[in-house]
C-alpha cells in the first residue's frame, strides 16, 4: 500500500515541498522542494484508499472525520498545493469524474420541493454561524475588492454599489432581488437607490431576518421579503437582479430561469447576473461540495449561460469578469471563521468546523489557482435601455457614494 500510494502521490505532486506519513509510519516526500513545507499524516489504511480510489469525494471527508491530519502547516497550505499542480486530474480518477458527468443532469434538476430542500441544507443553519464569519451587512457573495488592503466590509459594501450602478436606479423603478439572502443588497437598492424592492429567498432564515432588517431601518414599505420560488413571480419589475443564486438553479432550468426573466422584465428594463462561473467549459460540481455543502448546485460556465439567454430573447449589453476577488473574500471568511471555531465548535462539533473550514479553504484556492471567477451580465430588451460606453458606472458609483454618506451607521465587525 505504501508503495502504491508513493507512485501515485509522486505523479500528481510535482510542484511544493508536501511530506507525508502513511498509516503504517513510512514518509515520503514529494514536489520539487519550494514553496511553504506542508505535512500530512494519513490515520488509518480506509483514508488512504479512500483518497487514492475518490480523491474529489473522501479527502474532505477523511479531513472531516480526522483521517488525514495536516501536522504543519494548515488545510489552506495543502489544498494550494494540491490545486496548484500544472497536472491534470490523476488519471486514477477520471472513472469517477466521467460517471459524474454523466450523471450531472439528474444530480442538477431542482424542481420546487428538491429546491427548497437544497437551500434549507445550507441557507438555514443556525443563524449565529454566519454572523461570525460575514461582513456586517451579512453579504454571501464575491466582495469588490477595489484595492488589495480594502477591508472585507468595504469590500462588500463596494459590491453593492457597483451592482446598483449597472442597474441605473430611479426612485420610480420597481426591483426584483432573486435570492434575496438576508436583504443587505434590496435594503441598500431601497435605502441608498431609493427603489422598491421585492426580495425573494426559499431560506426560511433569510426571509425573517430580511423582513426584521427592513423594519429596524423603517423600509418595509419600500423593501418587502417574500417567501417564494420565482417560478412563482407573476408582475412587471423595471429592474431585476440575482446575485449568488443562479449556482443554485442547475442546467436543466437555465431555459427557465431566463425565460421566466425575460416575462418579468419591462420593455426598458434591465437585469443584472452575478454569478461564480467556471473559465474552461463545462463540467461536474465536486463531488464533496455536492453532497456536504450545496446539494444540487453547480457552477456554470458561459458557454453554458449564453445560449439560455439568447433563447430567452434578452440581450448581453455588458459582461465583467472578476478574477481573484472570491479569492480575497473567501480568504477573509476563513479567518473570521477560524477566529471563531471554538464558538462554532459549541454550536455544532468539531466535525462541522472541519467541514466548514475544508469548504472555505478549498474554496479559496479553487479561485485562487484554478478556473474559477465570478461573472457579471447586464440584460435587456432593447439596445437603446444603457448608454453606448461605461462611462456611465463611474458617475453612478460616484452618486451613490455620496448617498451613503448620508444613510450609512458605523460599520461593525461580523459577530459583535
Amino acid at each position: 500500500m505504501d508503495r502504491l500510494l508513493q507512485f501515485l502521490l509522486k505523479t500528481f505532486i510535482r510542484r511544493g515541498t508536501f511530506r507525508v506519513t502513511t498509516s503504517r509510519g513510512t514518509v515520503f516526500t514529494f514536489g520539487d522542494g519550494t514553496g511553504r513545507p506542508v505535512s500530512v499524516r494519513f490515520a488509518t489504511r480506509s483514508a488512504e484508499w479512500g483518497i487514492l480510489l475518490d480523491p474529489e469525494l473522501k479527502f474532505g471527508e477523511s479531513y472531516m472525520n480526522g483521517t488525514f491530519v495536516v501536522e504543519q502547516g494548515s488545510i489552506a497550505d495543502v489544498l494550494a498545493i494540491c490545486l496548484g499542480q500544472n497536472t491534470d486530474v490523476p488519471h486514477w480518477a477520471w472513472l469517477q469524474t466521467w460517471l459524474r458527468y454523466l450523471r450531472r443532469r439528474l444530480s442538477q434538476f431542482n424542481p420546487r420541493p428538491r429546491s427548497r430542500r437544497n437551500v434549507a441544507h445550507h441557507y438555514d443553519l443556525d443563524g449565529r454561524l454566519y454572523s461570525l464569519f460575514l461582513d456586517a451587512d451579512r453579504q454571501y457573495s464575491c466582495g469588490y475588492f477595489q484595492s488589495p488592503d480594502q477591508s472585507l466590509d468595504d469590500a462588500q459594501l463596494a459590491k453593492k454599489r457597483h451592482l446598483a450602478a449597472k442597474l441605473r436606479l430611479s426612485p420610480d423603478k420597481r426591483v426584483l432581488d432573486i435570492g434575496c439572502g438576508w436583504g443587505g443588497l434590496g435594503l441598500y437598492l431601497a435605502e441608498i437607490g431609493g427603489a422598491d424592492v421585492t426580495g425573494i429567498t426559499l431560506s426560511h432564515e433569510q426571509h425573517a431576518i430580511a423582513n426584521e432588517r427592513a423594519a429596524e431601518k423603517g423600509l418595509s414599505d419600500r423593501a418587502r421579503f417574500l417567501l417564494k420560488d420565482y417560478r412563482d413571480i407573476d408582475e412587471p419589475f423595471d429592474r431585476i437582479i440575482s446575485v449568488g443564486m443562479f449556482e443554485h438553479v442547475g442546467v436543466n432550468h437555465y431555459d427557465t430561469f431566463f425565460r421566466k426573466s425575460a416575462e418579468l422584465l419591462s420593455s426598458d428594463g434591465v437585469m443584472l447576473l452575478h454569478s461564480i462561473g467556471r473559465s474552461e467549459g463545462p463540467s461536474v460540481t465536486n463531488a464533496w461540495t455536492s453532497k456536504y455543502i450545496f446539494p444540487g448546485g453547480y457552477i456554470p460556465s458561459l458557454s453554458e449561460v449564453l445560449p439560455a439567454i439568447e433563447r430567452a430573447g434578452l440581450l448581453v449589453t455588458d459582461i465583467e469578469i472578476l478574477r481573484l476577488h472570491y479569492a480575497e473574500t473567501l480568504k477573509a471568511w476563513l479567518e473570521r471563521f477560524l477566529a471563531h471555531r471554538e464558538e462554532v465548535e459549541r454550536i455544532y462539533d468539531k466535525r462541522f468546523v472541519r467541514m466548514w473550514e475544508f469548504y472555505l479553504a478549498s474554496a479559496e484556492m479553487s479561485f485562487r489557482e484554478q478556473d474559477m471567477m465570478v461573472f457579471q451580465i447586464q440584460l435587456t430588451k432593447r439596445q437603446d435601455v444603457v448608454p453606448m460606453t461605461r462611462d456611465y458606472l463611474l458617475r453612478e458609483e460616484q452618486r451613490l457614494f455620496t448617498a451613503e454618506g448620508k444613510h450609512q451607521p458605523p460599520l461593525r465587525l461580523a459577530g459583535e
